[in-house]
């Protein structure tokens, strides 16, 4: 089937949330748009689905719905047709579906979460759906730990049983993974102009009426990229060649660094670091899961671990930054501790030592 895919399948991502765990960068970029692995963190999706043979891709947006068409405009540059349909107010997942329906063209739907750094053969689960003539594909992956999750169990043949909510004693280690194939009539069939679960609302109503809705399970690469660790984590997996992007050719390694980016000799750049466009990097600082985002400076001496430090941000010299989020333009003075989840707001100026977790100055 794979070889008439791109006439016969649509692809649609919703990119429409606020990104609020992940503030202060999605202040100023709706996190769809936030480099990963050097790259937007969409276009990896976007090259997985060209890679798949899909060509025809609609992007349902809301925040800042503007920044996605003036990026990546016909989407020709990567060998897609992508077009733009922009939420007044927010719809949720199915309202987001129902919501570009007229733009869709083929029978055959693949919709994403466009929060998800996945790994899936795309390929595999579009046959799964079209093998066993289902309404509704889910793509579920197994986790080693499913409490967090809504769970999805599936019968001896493969087709899904029941949507539970997060539970404490999960009943199977499959999850809803944020990645679904409908046979257009069932998108029809959403309620248009308000907000609509999926989850909730959309597939327990197919399940009561006994559609049908199949289950491809798989143990591929997955990570919902909603808070700053697992941002740090899925940009670093990239970076080192455990998650899976076409958009990333060559050699993987412990650090990517663009050119232009300047690394004075002796600093330390391990745990899947990615240093952007512009980038200064002092001598004997120590870069370890860090992600600095274009025009940022780390100098001398300094730390930064599994952290993120925005565009044009500032590290001074011996500062210790891990497990934070400094945002766009910001300055952390010399020998400064921030740690444990802190976030420093765009354009904020913290004075040389202003901020200490240790007692010794």
């Amino acid at each position: 089937m794979s070889d008439n895919r791109s006439s016969t399948t649509d692809a649609v991502i919703l990119v429409g949330g606020q990104g609020t765990r992940l503030r202060p960068l999605t202040l100023s970029a709706p996190k769809p748009m936030l480099p990963v692995a050097g790259l937007p963190f969409l276009q990896h999706l976007l090259a997985r689905i060209a890679a798949a043979g899909i060509t025809h891709v609609v992007l349902g947006t809301s925040f800042k719905a503007e920044v996605f068409e003036e990026h990546f405009g016909d989407g020709s540059e990567l060998g897609l047709e992508l077009e733009y349909v922009t939420e007044t107010e927010p719809l949720g997942t199915g309202g987001g579906i129902r919501n570009v329906l007229p733009k869709l063209r083929a029978d055959t739907v693949l919709v994403f979460n466009g929060d998800v750094l996945g790994g899936a053969d795309l390929g595999a689960v579009l046959d799964t759906h079209h093998d066993t003539k289902a309404d509704v594909t889910l793509h579920l992956v197994r986790v080693s730990d499913p409490r967090a999750f809504g769970c999805v169990p599936t019968d001896e043949n493969g087709r899904v049983t029941a949507f539970l909510e997060k539970t404490q004693d999960p009943p199977t280690d499959q999850i809803n993974a944020g990645c679904y194939v409908f046979r257009r009539e069932y998108i029809e069939k959403i309620p248009a102009g308000r907000p609509v679960s999926v989850e909730r609302e959309v597939f327990p109503a197919l399940l009561a009426e006994n559609a049908h809705i199949q289950g491809h399970v798989d143990n591929s690469y997955w990570r919902d990229m909603g808070t700053p660790e697992d941002f740090v984590r899925g940009s670093a997996d990239l970076v080192r060649g455990i998650a899976p992007s076409p958009a990333l050719p060559g050699q993987r390694g412990e650090s990517l660094v663009h050119a232009g980016a300047g690394v004075a000799p002796g600093a330390v750049l391990i745990g899947g670091t990615v240093v952007g466009r512009g980038v200064e990097v002092g001598a004997g600082a120590r870069l370890d899961g860090a992600i600095l985002f274009d025009g940022a400076r780390v100098e001398a001496g300094a730390t930064v671990e599994r952290s993120i430090v925005g565009f044009g941000a500032r590290i001074g010299p011996r500062a210790l930054v891990r497990d934070g989020v400094i945002g766009d333009g910001a300055s952390v003075g010399a020998r400064c501790e921030l740690l444990r989840g802190a976030r420093v707001w765009p354009g904020v100026d913290i004075p040389d030592g202003g901020i200490r977790f240790s007692t010794d100055v």
